[in-house]
């Protein structure tokens, strides 16, 4: 998910300055067509503020509610003692973590280094934020751990009651496929329980989202739960359109979660007709942002909240 940095960077420096303050006049006349009631834009921190902090970190989270955006954005996968672990890769990236020794981890041997087979002590040996991330120079470095889904509630919760907020939301991404099944992650049941676990466990069950690209977990996650709101993801590439994937996943979720690109009024048109909501990924410039909101959609994923929350407004 996500763009260049050269054109982040360019829309955060010159069209912020320039669209914003004439977007601010008129976006309270924008409304989402022939969708479903919601109670306003949803704005989405991707892996909480990665444009801005080490990607699905505590102070990424943070800053993201500090910024002012209304859902939480994040991954998981499970450890090998059924922790679950908010990651976005099931082993330690090459690109952006560490090895306890200090060392980077190397990119060709990343894979053997597998969140499934290490215990959360293990995990959080790890720094994943000091090295930073090359497709975001400006995000700032800091020595940071993957964090516990456990933790991450926790402290938001604890920050939004601290600061007088609004009850935060969570769109949680399972980070499941079949070929890792039983290698990089449990098998898809074990995955769905576990974290539905967490979130009975902390009382954010009816605040969060479970989002997959991968069908079963979201199939599961119904069975289990049918109050459970649930969000398909759907890739950029040979996209066969919405009815096949709705097809294929055997029923109609709350929300149709696409890549950006796959975004036109008849989309919208046919999801707002099955009554789901459309938040696509991973939207890093104001022209688009803009673009999106004018077509109707229902929130949108970003790497830079810092830009999305003037769409709040």
């Amino acid at each position: 998910m996500g763009l260049s940095h050269e054109r982040t960077m360019k829309t955060r420096l010159v069209l912020a300055s320039m669209i914003l303050p004439l977007f601010l006049v008129g976006c309270a006349e924008v409304q989402p067509t022939d969708g479903p009631e919601t109670p306003g834009f949803d704005l989405q921190g991707h892996r909480g503020a990665r444009g801005l902090l080490p990607e699905n970190t505590i102070p990424a989270f943070l800053r993201a509610l500090e910024l002012g955006v209304t859902t939480l954005e994040l991954d998981v996968v499970i450890a090998k003692d059924s922790t679950v672990v908010v990651s976005h890769d099931p082993w330690m990236s090459g690109t952006i973590c560490t090895l306890p020794s200090g060392e980077p981890v190397p990119v060709a041997e990343q894979q053997t280094y597998r969140i499934f087979e290490m215990t959360y002590e293990e995990v959080a040996q790890f720094d994943c934020g000091s090295r930073g991330n090359p497709r975001f120079p400006g995000q700032q470095k800091m020595n940071v751990a993957k964090p516990r889904l456990h933790d991450v509630i926790a402290a938001t919760e604890a920050y939004v009651h601290e600061h007088g907020l609004s009850p935060i939301n969570y769109n949680i991404e399972t980070k499941a496929r079949p070929e890792w099944d039983g290698t990089f992650t449990p098998d898809p049941e074990t995955f769905t329980r576990l974290l539905h676990t967490v979130l009975i466990e902390t009382g954010v069950k009816d605040r969060a989202i479970l989002q997959s690209f991968d069908v079963r977990t979201l199939q599961i996650g119904r069975r289990l739960d049918p109050s459970w709101r649930l969000a398909l993801l759907i890739g950029g590439e040979d996209d066969p359109g919405l009815a096949a994937h709705l097809d294929t996943l055997g029923f109609t979720p709350e929300i149709y979660s696409p890549d950006y690109h796959l975004v036109d009024a008849d989309l919208l048109r046919v999801a707002h007709a099955r009554n789901m909501l459309v938040i696509p990924w991973t939207v890093n410039t104001l022209e688009e942002m803009l673009r999106l909101k004018d077509l109707g959609v229902d929130g949108l994923i970003t790497d830079y909240p810092d830009i999305g929350v003037g769409l709040l407004n």
